[in-house]
């Protein structure tokens, strides 16, 4: 974990306002989801020590689906690297990267599917995509994700 701080003050209150739940980006989703006629739960505990919670779960499907976003997650598309205390930045994002790897390695191993949306991605098509692995377990118990 990166024990360093924000370079400035204004950097840190910046950072204390950013949203870790309930972005735009997961309403978006959510709405997408729910229009398809999909129910699920949200920010639910799945690993408890140390804990993880993803955005999005479908529990009898063992299906869960995390919003990254660009920044916060390095995104290969679109994050950029600050130029200010960037070894800070550097270790953080790359923390989170390998907490997020670490994550869907030990949902993989209890049994659950993940799913990792970008910011970036539209909605629908996250939701498309969602709902296509949804389905095939629903069908025939087995699923891939795309």
């Amino acid at each position: 974990m990166v024990n360093a701080s924000p370079s400035s003050h204004e950097a840190s209150r910046r950072m204390a306002r950013v949203r870790q739940k309930g972005t735009r980006c997961e309403v978006e989703l959510r709405r997408a989801l729910h229009s398809r006629g999909l129910r699920y739960r949200l920010q639910v505990p799945l690993i408890t020590k140390p804990r993880r919670v993803a955005d999005v779960v479908f529990v009898s499907a063992r299906v869960a689906v995390f919003v990254d976003g660009c920044f916060w997650h390095g995104c290969p598309e679109h994050a950029s690297w600050p130029k200010s205390n960037a070894e800070f930045w550097r270790e953080k994002i790359e923390a989170n990267r390998s907490r997020d790897a670490d994550t869907g390695r030990r949902l993989a191993e209890l049994g659950w599917r993940v799913i990792r949306i970008w910011e970036h991605e539209d909605a629908n098509d996250a939701a498309d995509r969602i709902a296509e692995l949804i389905l095939s377990i629903k069908k025939n118990g087995t699923g891939e994700c795309r």
